[in-house]
């Protein structure tokens, strides 16, 4: 909404607004408070701007007195990075916490913004929300809270036949924090003391709906159902995490960054993300819920193996789940073989 939260910790405090959302408005009245905002970006969005991440895992850029909104939006958002590289002189804070700016960026992420901040460091926190009507966050508090996992309950199952299977179910569960629902398809009855058939399959709207040749998504999610339907039991965990968990606005944005030359992993980082944000967290999480201790997990990632294992979820073993190569997702293939992992 480009309304800004107030964050306190261990007696410091800082007006936080995501840059994405930022207005001029915003930007002028901000700066009404006086001091100097800075803007908080990841480290690999600092790496691609040719900026100092002095916090490690991200930077605290300086914004100048005559900088307007578009500069921001500009360190921000990498579009306009080839026609436009040279953004600099960028400044870097050094010392001091950057807890806050931390907390921020998390913030940006849960509401798949771009990762970037502006930050104003302010000394009475409570009185600046109060005066301003603003949200006021006690990170003592809070931090749990955004980092956690969120209990995921069911809502509601029922039979659906499927052309993979006659003997569907579709379970919906809903976590306690208000955030989005996953659901998982159960093929047939499978049991509960021996090794399920088992995918973890992250939403692709791209790959999953529209057929989409950059990826290979919709042919997983459909192979793995058939298998299922083949051998008639097995259960699809359907997460909502789209995008490797960046979401579908940011995952248009990667396509674009795609379209200059990038590749996956490389779009992600100039985005100012992670190679993968998806919490498979949440896969485990279902399963003990549903009732399963072991899978046989349909997948071509290593990662989401040891995922469930650290979870408690053994898996006994790694099914191959190699189908819909096509020419024009041959180098996306590539990328996730030699960047990821997988076992392709």
């Amino acid at each position: 909404m480009g309304v800004p939260v107030v964050l306190a910790e261990a007696g410091t405090g800082a007006l936080v607004v995501a840059a994405e959302s930022l207005d001029a408005v915003r930007l002028a009245e901000i700066r009404l408070l006086g001091g100097t905002p800075v803007l908080a970006l990841t480290a690999h969005r600092a790496a691609t701007l040719k900026a100092r991440a002095y916090d490690g895992d991200l930077a605290r850029i300086r914004v100048p007195a005559n900088s307007g909104l578009r500069w921001i939006r500009a360190l921000a958002d990498p579009a306009d990075d080839l026609a436009s590289p040279m953004k600099g002189p960028l400044v870097s804070e050094r010392g001091g916490s950057a807890g806050l700016h931390r907390a921020a960026l998390v913030l940006t992420k849960s509401a798949q913004l771009l990762p970037a901040a502006l930050v104003l460091a302010v000394d009475d926190p409570a009185g600046i929300a109060a005066a301003h009507g603003l949200t006021f966050i006690d990170m003592a508090r809070a931090e749990p809270e955004l980092y956690r996992t969120a209990p995921l309950h069911p809502v509601i199952n029922a039979r659906l036949p499927m052309a993979a299977a006659a003997a569907g179910r579709v379970h919906v569960f809903r976590p306690d924090d208000g955030g989005v629902e996953h659901y998982a398809i159960e093929i047939g009855s499978p049991s509960r003391s021996a090794p399920v058939l088992a995918r973890l399959h992250s939403a692709c709207f791209t790959g999953d709906v529209l057929g989409s040749l950059k990826c290979d998504c919709g042919a997983q999610l459909r192979a793995a159902l058939t298998q299922m339907g083949r051998e008639g039991a097995g259960v699809l965990l359907y997460l909502n995490q789209e995008g490797r968990g960046i979401g579908m606005a940011n995952k248009m944005r990667a396509y674009s960054l795609q379209d200059q030359g990038f590749d996956t992993v490389e779009a992600n980082h100039r985005l100012g993300f992670e190679d993968d944000e998806r919490d498979f967290r949440i896969g485990a999480s279902l399963l003990r819920r549903m009732g399963f201790a072991a899978v046989r997990l349909l997948t071509n990632n290593p990662a989401k193996m040891r995922m469930l294992e650290s979870n408690g979820i053994r898996v006994a073993e790694r099914v191959p789940l190699r189908v819909g190569e096509t020419t024009q997702n041959a180098a996306y293939l590539a990328t996730k073989a030699a960047k990821s992992g997988h076992l392709l």
